[in-house]
């Protein structure tokens, strides 16, 4: 009878093991439905709360015209969000009724309101709303929309200037708009809307003096970051990536994939001013990787320059502001705003002025 006793007592615990095995894999298994169940109520809060209040600030627009706002309609709007306030909740404060108008009349198309409310919260609005550029505007609703940005990015990106420092921001604006208008239409990426000019790799910490060699070890320690400055697409594949060419090997100093571009990205990195002979070099790399590394449906290499000074006539008289080749200047220090400002809008200014130029010149001949 104990011998029978015991075998039932070890029946028990390998069941009770059974029960509790069976009881893990089914709460793994309903666990991904409850988070996406969660993520989709979020989402569809979130849609509902960005249409509500475009919809508010839609219609104190239309009830209270602009040349109304300066005192009288203020003061209404005041009233206004008082009693919505303690009728709803602190999400109708004054502040946040303003944004509200705000955001209907930096988006004037319900439509394009309606797509953007289940892919961008309220938050990212609020960075958005107040750039007085239409074109800055677009640029970082479409790019926090692609890249899927979190709200702290955004605003990172905007404190840093990112657009600014596109190619995108020198166009003329008929040239821009379009580029925007099909990364919005299709998700289009394109070199101008990735390569930034200059990359600030302030976070490198590095010393007065260094070598190239140590500012690629420090963008290594720092890669996460530094990929957030290329941007969100990029994907880091190889260092010091070795190419046998006839009789000699030669290295490139990173290799990256941008998945939207659909492209390896070759960065070289340089100490100092550019020199023209750093083209020749870059070339060759392309044409090895398209050779040799580039893969089914992806699109032919581009590669990225990276100097601490540009040579702006070189890099002008060589078309490397277009085509398969950039150059970009880095910042290991981070300059005051406001020099960096007066910095980036005198290479606008010149970029511009190169394309007007050549546009008039093109009538003439």
């Amino acid at each position: 009878m104990k011998e029978k006793s015991a075998s039932v007592g070890e029946m028990g615990k390998s069941g009770e093991n059974e029960i509790a095995i069976a009881s893990e894999e089914l709460i793994g298994n309903i666990r991904p439905l409850i988070e996406q169940a969660k993520a989709r109520v979020a989402q569809s809060v979130n849609s509902g709360l960005v249409l509500l209040y475009w919809q508010i600030g839609k219609r104190i627009s239309d009830d209270l015209p602009a040349e109304s706002r300066a005192e009288y309609g203020a003061k209404v709007v005041e009233l206004v969000s008082e009693r919505l306030a303690a009728e709803y909740g602190k999400g109708f404060r004054r502040s946040n009724v303003f944004h509200m108008i705000r955001f209907a009349e930096a988006f004037d198309d319900a439509k394009i309101v309606q797509t953007l409310s289940g892919q961008l919260s309220w938050s990212h609005f609020i960075e958005i709303i107040y750039f007085k550029d239409p074109l800055q505007r677009q640029f970082y609703t479409e790019m926090a929309r692609v890249e899927r940005w979190s709200v702290r990015t955004l605003r990172k990106k905007i404190q840093g200037m990112l657009y600014e420092r596109t190619a995108i921001s020198r166009k003329p604006e008929e040239l821009a708009r379009q580029e925007l208008e099909d990364l919005k239409e299709e998700d289009r990426m394109t070199p101008d809307l990735v390569f930034q000019d200059p990359y600030l790799l302030d976070f490198l910490g590095l010393e007065d003096t260094y070598s190239e060699r140590d500012l690629e070890a420090a963008i290594l320690r720092e890669l996460e970051r530094f990929l957030l400055e290329l941007g969100t697409d990029f994907s880091f594949i190889a260092r010091q990536k070795r190419m046998t060419i006839g009789d000699r090997d030669f290295y490139l100093d990173m290799l990256f994939y941008h998945r939207s571009l659909r492209r390896l990205v070759a960065i070289e990195l340089k100490l100092g001013s550019f020199d023209a002979a750093y083209k020749g070099q870059m070339e060759l790399y392309l044409r090895w990787l398209d050779r040799y590394e580039r893969r089914p449906g992806e699109e032919a290499p581009i590669g990225l320059i990276l100097c601490s000074e540009k040579n702006r006539e070189q890099i002008e008289l060589l078309q490397l502001d277009r085509g398969e080749i950039r150059v970009a200047e880095y910042l290991v220090e981070l300059p005051p705003k406001g020099l960096l400002e007066a910095k980036l809008h005198e290479a606008i200014r010149l970029a511009r002025g190169q394309e007007e130029l050549c546009s008039y010149q093109s009538k003439w001949h």
